[in-house]
């Protein structure tokens, strides 16, 4: 039976913050919320099926709307690009920007759907493999940060699904002790099939945590490839975490079974110990942001990105003074710094969410740098967001992922 998810805000790491001297650690990553309404449809996991709804084609005949892989006559989708998906499309005629009004005899099969033609470039192998025009189909109306679709298959959400949230409504009004809805805990990146990476400031105390690989639209469970949900079997934090001023801010998250990868599903890639970026590296850094989604959702929630250039440790820790945190402020050693451009929100995000930085000479591919951790303000005074420095900690990453019994090369450049 299918089944309905929630993500929810959680406030845990400002409560730790023991002087609170931290703004909100890690709001969103993006922004406010437009004020766009989503259709009440089911979000981060196959909602309940509906029958098919009629529709008008342009010529006026009738037709049914289904998914857009499901209609022969939008092979051109797929194949060549030339008819886009636009993720802002609210009055077509179909309810769904992922639905196309197809003709009855033009209906394929669900078991049969239209597959992305053959990627033409060489095959890549290894980690860290950047889709810029997002895979199996092709969209527009992206003007808010909004990734492609599998752009960054290395992202992760984390979900809690032990906890409730008393205010949201139950998943079946008859069975109010039924479903329990799952709560957002923040961002990971997948490192290998079997391991999250992630911050430790969301998951220490968490339990019975699920990770999700291949997310895209939360509003949505039309996209041509699946999501994929594992259970965390093991949670590994740093044995120096300190939840007070977060210091070595990591942890990993061992799965109980591995993912399978897939075209919107990848594995980061991870920088030589103690090889940190130069400064000005415009890196990305990817998150869905912290704003209840689903049956409460007012606007569509797309994995959204947004560009920032790293900042240099000194320049860093000078601007990070300029701040309530005071003129002896030293940044620590698992900390770099990136951001603090104008209208740029690089303090807001999910915390765990990767920053992923460009590797040279090598198109596409990306490796992670950064892990968010926390920001003071919003970036619109200058001052950057702080995010775990993962080059400094790569050897501790190792050490567990081969202590586990995995092979670090799978996150090796």
């Amino acid at each position: 039976m299918a089944r309905l998810l929630v993500f929810a805000t959680l406030l845990a790491l400002s409560q730790a913050q023991g002087t609170g001297d931290l703004d909100s650690v890690i709001k969103q990553i993006f922004g406010n919320p437009s004020t766009t309404v989503m259709p009440q449809a089911s979000t981060l996991v196959p909602g309940i099926p509906k029958s098919s709804s009629s529709c008008k084609l342009d010529d006026g005949r009738v037709g049914e709307c289904v998914q857009y892989y499901l209609c022969n006559s939008n092979n051109s989708i797929i194949t060549d690009g030339t008819d886009l998906i636009d993720i802002r499309v609210r009055d077509g005629p179909c309810a769904s920007y992922m639905d196309s009004c197809c003709l009855r005899p033009d209906i394929r099969d669900a078991n049969n759907p239209i597959t992305p033609a053959p990627d033409t470039q060489p095959q890549r192998m290894g980690c860290g493999w950047r889709n810029p025009n997002g895979v199996g189909f092709r969209t527009t109306g992206d003007v808010d940060g909004e990734s492609k679709f599998g752009e960054f298959p290395w992202t992760v959400a984390i979900l809690n699904s032990d906890y409730v949230d008393p205010r949201i409504e139950p998943v079946n009004d008859n069975e109010p002790d039924g479903q329990k809805l799952k709560v957002y805990v923040g961002g990971g990146s997948l490192i290998h099939p079997s391991v999250v990476l992630t911050a430790a400031h969301y998951v220490a105390t968490s339990k019975a945590l699920r990770a999700r690989a291949g997310e895209w639209d939360t509003q949505t469970t039309k996209e041509i490839y699946p999501y994929q949900d594992r259970d965390v079997a093991n949670v590994v934090v740093h044995k120096d975490y300190n939840k007070g001023n977060l210091f070595y801010d990591i942890a990993l998250l061992f799965l109980a079974q591995p993912m399978d990868l897939a075209p919107n599903v990848g594995v980061a890639c991870l920088p030589p110990p103690r090889e940190r970026v130069p400064g000005g590296t415009r890196c990305f850094a990817t998150g869905w942001g912290k704003d209840r989604f689903g049956k409460e959702g007012r606007y569509q929630v797309i994995l959204k990105k947004v560009e920032v250039p790293v900042v240099e440790r000194n320049e860093c820790q000078t601007k990070l003074r300029n701040t309530r945190l005071g003129h002896f402020f030293e940044l620590h050693s698992s900390f770099m710094c990136a951001g603090g451009e104008p209208g740029k929100d690089t303090c807001k995000g999910d915390g765990g969410a990767p920053l992923s930085c460009p590797i040279q000479y090598e198109k596409d591919r990306y490796m992670q740098s950064g892990i968010v951790a926390w920001g003071i303000g919003c970036g619109e005074d200058g001052t950057p967001g702080v995010y775990v420095d993962v080059s400094n900690l790569r050897s501790w990453i190792d050490d567990k992922v081969a202590g586990a019994g995995y092979d670090p090369r799978t996150y090796t450049i």
